[in-house]
């Protein structure tokens, strides 16, 4: 029998489940070499079929999305009780990505403002999302949002982790290889090159030794010279403290690196490796210098941890229960 394979998301944008789209005809390889059992997103499966399995039947789970919700949450554990291989499948579930900038604000605020303060609302009874709710007999309910975003090794225990937003398809042949050749790595590696971007950019030989900039820019600021490092033209580009892996593909389309592959085994904190090594870089000892030119980088919190807030030792803005 061939082995079984599942695919689920959880708070994600669903990239992830385009990547192993982006596999083109090899996806049919793929298709041929295991038994897809859960695929909701691509095929007909109902949570009642994976509920009938035996606990182990699955080899793998390729899990994408952080835990925002109960039902999401549910899920983790389900897939967790019935894989024998879970692999946390992209930023959002390796480390939070996106989503878990939810974790600047609390429920109750994203509530209000989705709900009650949004001016393209029209909610003139001030209806908010229940769990619960009885009419005419019939009884609705609905997942429970969580007040703080968690990453997938947050709620279970995970076995490997594929980074990326989302994870190029060469990392998903790889990690599909792997699982099917039977040799993985030790439990807890990032199914990834260990070394920092810088190191595969076309762009490294024009890197200086020591940068030294008087101004940051955002990218729609300044006309980007494609032939030089894109951090020596002061666009902050995370490429230093972020995991290679992607073929630097957002420096190729003369883009900075925004660290979605998030950090390398030597960094603990992603978010804080890339600000400290950023913030080094101001040209100046002064410290209204220092801030007028980190004045361009107007959302550190956005830049910074836009991957990683959840997984980060902040986690998030005001600690509250779950």
């Amino acid at each position: 029998m061939k082995p079984k394979v599942a695919f689920y998301w959880c708070a994600s944008c669903g990239g992830c489940e385009e990547a192993v789209i982006d596999l083109a005809e090899k996806v049919l390889d793929v298709v041929a070499a295991v038994d897809i059992v859960f695929w909701p997103v691509a095929l007909d499966f109902k949570t009642k079929d994976v509920e009938a399995m035996a606990d182990g039947s699955i080899v793998a789970t390729f899990l994408n999305g952080a835990i925002r919700n109960s039902e999401q949450e549910e899920m983790a554990h389900l897939m967790r009780r019935k894989t024998q291989v879970l692999i946390a499948f992209g930023s959002c579930a390796q480390l939070g990505g996106i989503p878990g900038l939810g974790n600047l604000w609390n429920r109750e605020t994203i509530f209000n403002e989705v709900y009650r303060d949004s001016p393209a609302l029209v909610n003139p009874d001030g209806v908010f999302p229940v769990t619960e709710h009885r009419d005419n007999g019939h009884t609705l309910r609905l997942p429970r949002f969580f007040d703080t975003v968690r990453t997938l090794d947050q709620v279970v225990d995970v076995d490997y982790y594929l980074p990326g937003c989302p994870p190029t398809p060469n990392l998903i042949e790889q990690a599909i290889g792997a699982l099917l050749s039977g040799k993985l790595p030790p439990k807890g590696s990032v199914l990834a090159p260990d070394l920092a971007l810088c190191e595969e950019c076309s762009r490294r030989d024009t890197k200086p030794e020591k940068l030294s900039l008087e101004a940051f820019h955002r990218p729609s600021e300044v006309l980007i010279d494609e032939s030089k490092c894109i951090l020596s033209q002061g666009v902050p580009c995370l490429g230093p403290a972020t995991r290679s892996g992607c073929g630097a593909q957002c420096v190729e389309g003369n883009m900075p690196c925004t660290g979605c592959f998030g950090p390398t085994s030597r960094v603990r904190d992603a978010g804080a490796k890339s600000l400290s090594a950023i913030a080094s870089m101001a040209a100046s000892n002064d410290e209204a210098e220092i801030e007028r030119i980190l004045a361009g980088i107007p959302d550190p919190a956005g830049m910074f941890y836009r991957y990683s807030l959840p997984a980060s030792r902040l986690r998030r803005k005001r600690q509250e229960a779950v």
